[in-house]
């Protein structure tokens, strides 16, 4: 159980999960929210196709090859979607703020271009980073949070060095669900006090999930080549799954994360989403590298892939062996129904697919899971906080501010997971150091167990079902499957491609593996996206019909 969701257990809203996906959002929905969707919600106002319509890293770099476009009109014509859809049409409110250098790095990188300068794949590629990475530049960074409002990094995370060192195009930062969805029981994906909320680009009533909701609407919208988002527990995943993407949640260690604001040191990392699994090896490709700031609990083995399209074969699938979720083939009907299609398909690619229950396993571990987040949460913010720009220094100072800004910060919701985790009592407490042993020990001999048992080469499952509606009321509510947890408790890589919609609603096939496995869930889930093709653009439909 992931933890967007077992935050919310008390707010659970107690549905059919079989019928879920044919359900329009209705009465749950706060009014103000449903009047407003009615007014403004709508398809995208273009009176022509978007020119760089479901565009590739390879597609854009052939046109900039052959002088068609350039990384300035790149970016213009992504700052120009971003203003059709983010604010008015669909009002996707998935992307926070946009970059007032992007044009002028765009500019820069079009003269290395002519000079013969190429720095990569990523040469003039426009890329979204979540609103909880620093950027040392004129943006912000607030975790979508109205007390980090003001707050600009002093310098760039590790990753974004890194992205511009590769020649991406830093062009904005994308909304998120607040505090990565770890402020509240009641809390509500893909909205913050700065960013209100994110809508789902396949139906504007339903969740962007999170808590990258940002990353994952703007990826599958078309706002962007390519986006960051980050995942402590299904955050990366859950978002791609829910808007049609692909996303990798890496091995923990693999990305630095010093410059992004924490949840975790255990489980925190960034993570690739795209529209392709090619594109989203080339962003992996860009980000990774050693940080010494960042001492990572999984050590990285003394040569990784510099270049993880190596992986990417039509073929790959072949004569591999793979163990699929046993519960998810008796979940909802019409989610198990895709997972049976996927599972066909892997076979038909020449995997053979055996049952696991790795769930099972897994399940048990989750209030030790919870108790680790919150222990680390209040150590890793403190830290952050304390030689942050931001107006708040401590946890504390951010309670306190919430609770002087009510009526701002928490309209919807409150912070008892923020009061909690001010509660625990230090990381060097018997409490927190049997929490970390179960949950890292438990998820990784279940994955590994199972595995080496079972003589897999990976583990397919559901990445999470259909979007949900969503509720200014209740919060969210489970749609009957998750399978972020235990490759998040366990440190391992998790990959989400799409398998298919219910009711225009998409779902994701996970792929997870051991330590340091991307290259080959990489190439399973490009075979798997190659032989399928279930990825399809949003219709910005304002319901599920």
């Amino acid at each position: 159980m992931n933890r967007r969701l077992f935050l919310n257990q008390s707010s659970r809203v107690a549905l059919t999960a079989a019928l879920l996906p044919a359900v329009a959002c209705q009465s749950a929905t706060d009014k103000k929210m449903t009047a407003e969707a009615a007014e403004t919600a709508g398809p995208p106002a273009e009176t022509e196709p978007f020119a760089l319509h479901e565009a590739t890293v390879a597609d854009l770099q052939d046109r900039m090859a052959k002088g068609t476009e350039t990384a300035r009109s790149l970016t213009e014509k992504y700052l120009a979607r971003i203003k059709a859809l983010n604010e008015a049409g669909p009002m996707l409110r998935a992307v926070i703020e946009t970059n007032p250098d992007a044009l002028g790095i765009a500019d820069g990188l079009d003269r290395e271009r002519k000079a013969g300068k190429l720095r990569g794949p990523l040469h003039g590629i426009p890329v979204l980073i979540k609103d909880n990475i620093d950027s040392g530049d004129q943006m912000m960074t607030t975790a979508g949070a109205s007390a980090l409002i003001g707050h600009k990094a002093r310098q760039d995370a590790f990753i974004v060095q890194k992205l511009r060192a590769a020649g991406a195009v830093l062009l904005g930062k994308t909304n998120l669900s607040e505090w990565a969805n770890f402020r509240s029981s009641h809390s509500i994906s893909g909205w913050s006090s700065r960013g209100q909320q994110s809508r789902n680009p396949y139906a504007l009533d339903r969740s962007t999930s999170g808590s990258s909701s940002g990353s994952g609407a703007a990826v599958a919208a078309n706002l962007c080549a390519l986006a960051i988002g980050t995942e402590t527990d299904g955050s990366v995943v859950s978002p791609s799954s829910c808007n049609g993407v692909v996303g990798l949640k890496p091995t923990v260690g693999l990305l630095s994360r010093g410059g992004i604001i924490p949840i975790s040191s255990t489980q925190d990392t960034a993570g690739p989403m795209a529209r392709t699994v090619r594109d989203a090896a080339l962003l992996l490709a860009a980000l990774q590298g050693p940080d010494p700031t960042d001492p990572a609990r999984l050590p990285i083995p003394a040569a990784t892939p510099s270049d993880y399209t190596t992986f990417l074969k039509a073929d790959a699938l072949r004569g591999q062996r793979l163990g699929v979720e046993k519960a998810h083939l008796n979940g909802p009907p019409a989610v198990a129904k895709l997972l049976k299609e996927a599972v066909a398909a892997l076979q038909a690619q020449g995997a053979t697919v055996v049952e696991i229950e790795l769930n099972k396993l897994a399940n048990p571990l989750g209030e030790a899971e919870f108790d680790v987040l919150l222990y680390e949460f209040k150590e890793g913010v403190n830290r952050y906080l304390a030689s942050a720009n931001a107006p708040v220094k401590t946890l504390a100072d951010v309670i306190a501010y919430n609770r002087a800004h009510a009526a701002e910060a928490m309209p919807l919701f409150g912070q008892e997971t923020l009061i909690r985790a001010e509660a625990t009592d230090g990381l060097g407490t018997a409490t927190y150091k049997a929490a970390v042993q179960k949950t890292v020990t438990g998820a990784r001999q279940a994955i590994d167990g199972l595995l080496k048992a079972n003589q897999l080469t990976a583990i397919v499952g559901v990445t999470t079902g259909p979007a949900w509606c969503i509720d200014w009321v209740n919060g969210d509510y489970s749609t009957g499957v998750d399978f972020s947890s235990p490759a998040a408790m366990a440190g391992y890589p998790h990959l989400t491609v799409p398998m298919g919609q219910v009711r225009g609603l998409p779902v994701g096939l996970s792929f997870v593996g051991s330590a340091y496995q991307e290259g080959l869930l990489l190439g399973l889930g490009y075979a798997f996206e190659q032989a399928t093709r279930h990825r399809a653009a949003p219709k910005f439909l304002p319901t599920v019909k």
